[in-house]
């Protein structure tokens, strides 16, 4: 059955046209605060486009269905949007990316099995982007809703090995590569299903074994992943926008994911295959200790009257922030600081919180000026003119043995200099390790002053005491 409305294949490819410049326009406006806004609209209505002239393809039946599903993805879309507190925008953004790489390769699969027994011999072309969205789409899947339980905290956010893993991942994926192509040489749907099992379990174990400090990288990588499932899918389909959507989403994630790398001195192999975060030879015991080196102390009252008097102030953000929903009393702070004369700046690490941009965006829903925010290139030059740093959850991105111990898994990686400043005052709820599961050097500093508990109730108490002084 078509539609009355039915557009042809020509017509429908200028949208895609039109569809795509939407789309490229909207992502480079979201590169920059003051123009994301639009940038989220410019690019909706693209997809609204393409969606809406999809629908008018000649090919197109059993609008029922599509509605049904268009009824439920807006349901849960809406309820997400709404519900979901910032502090999991990084497992929601994982779920939903995996929920795109396994939508791609079901209609990959449902493809396959349609056309096979009807043609008895698809094109090389078909069966190849067919068999490449199958495995890459459901190696995201998987791969994404390991990371989820790990953000979510329903699994262990440390490495989870075991003895002889990567040999066992070599051998699933080349068995996974041998059901491909006996799949495409057989056009036997068995092959298929087998290729699909192997992928996800291969997902699961990729996944599996990385640490929550590198978590933004993964998530990264798993968002190109499901970019060129889709774009692979767009071929079986020949659906234009469904290539170009899928080829920026892959282009990308690659690109960030070569960012967020580079951010930590790590190479992607080292991301994947490295077990960084796991718990040393003693345990997680002998990742904490101190060694025999002593820390300081302060009162939150002893804290305000230094920020107080202080006459330049560097606040910096880790998750810490983020899972105490802390950054509406850090926008308070700031603004009795200001008052008081005092200049605050707030220093951005890339790979801060659990995902790109996850502290930029915490900050924003506080409505903190963007003018404040400082990306690490630029604020570093700043801190030995600080006269106080304030670190708020934010662990390994501080850790000076990035730069003066070779022997640290962290060597190498940049961090801000945090310990450049004239007195560091760090809001932790212990000396526990961070996400790399090492020690901090920062808070044996001599210039470095340990205010433990919740970073909410701590920061307000720090407003407290900002007005009293």
């Amino acid at each position: 059955m078509t539609t009355p409305l039915a557009l042809s294949q020509t017509a429908i490819n200028f949208t895609y046209l039109v569809a795509a410049v939407l789309l490229i326009v909207g992502i480079r406006r979201l590169s920059a605060p003051p123009t994301a806004r639009s940038g989220n609209v410019i690019a909706a209505i693209g997809m609204t486009i393409a969606i809406v002239f999809t629908l008018l393809d000649r090919d197109i039946d059993k609008y029922w269905l599509i509605a049904a599903g268009t009824a439920v993805g807006t349901v849960v879309g809406v309820a997400s949007a709404r519900l979901v507190k910032m502090t999991a925008i990084p497992q929601m953004v994982a779920l939903f990316n995996g929920v795109g790489g396994g939508a791609a390769a079901l209609v990959a699969t449902s493809e396959f099995h349609r056309l096979a027994p009807a043609s008895g011999h698809l094109a090389g072309d078909d069966i190849g982007a067919m068999l490449f969205s199958a495995l890459i789409g459901s190696v995201s899947f998987a791969g994404s809703l390991v990371a989820f339980a790990k953000l979510q905290e329903l699994l262990p956010g440390r490495p989870i090995v075991f003895a002889g893993q990567q040999a066992a991942n070599a051998a699933l994926f080349a068995a996974i590569v041998a059901c491909g192509a006996l799949a495409g040489a057989t056009e036997n749907g068995v092959w298929m299903v087998l290729l699909l099992v192997g992928a996800l379990l291969f997902g699961m174990l990729l996944v599996l074994p990385i640490g929550g400090a590198d978590m933004p990288v993964v998530i990264s990588l798993l968002n190109a992943f499901t970019g060129l499932a889709a774009a692979s899918t767009g071929f079986v389909l020949e659906n234009t926008a469904l290539i170009i959507g899928g080829t920026l989403v892959g282009a990308s994630g690659t690109l960030l994911t070569i960012l967020m790398g580079r951010a930590m001195n790590r190479s992607l192999a080292n991301v994947l295959f490295g077990a960084f975060g796991a718990a040393p030879a003693g345990g997680a015991a002998l990742a904490a200790s101190t060694d025999g080196k002593s820390y300081r102390e302060i009162t939150a009252e002893d804290a305000a009257v230094m920020l107080a008097y202080a006459n330049r102030v560097v606040i910096v953000p880790g998750y810490g922030l983020a899972v105490a929903q802390a950054q509406h009393a850090v926008r308070e702070l700031a603004d009795l600081l200001e008052k008081r004369g005092v200049d605050v700046k707030y220093a951005i690490h890339p790979v801060a919180g659990r995902m790109p941009g996850h502290m930029n965006v915490l900050l924003a829903e506080a409505n903190v000026p963007y003018p404040q925010l400082f990306d690490m290139e630029d604020i570093n030059p700043e801190f030995p003119r600080t006269d106080v740093a304030l670190v708020i959850g934010a662990n390994d991105v501080t850790n000076p043995a990035a730069r003066s111990a070779p022997e640290s898994p962290i060597y190498g990686m940049p961090i801000l200099n945090v310990d450049e400043a004239a007195n560091v005052v760090v809001l932790k709820r212990s000396m526990s390790p961070g996400f790399a599961g090492i020690d901090n050097d920062l808070y044996y500093n001599p210039k470095t002053a340990m205010l433990f508990g919740d970073a909410k109730s701590s920061v307000e108490k720090l407003v407290a005491g900002v007005k009293a002084a």
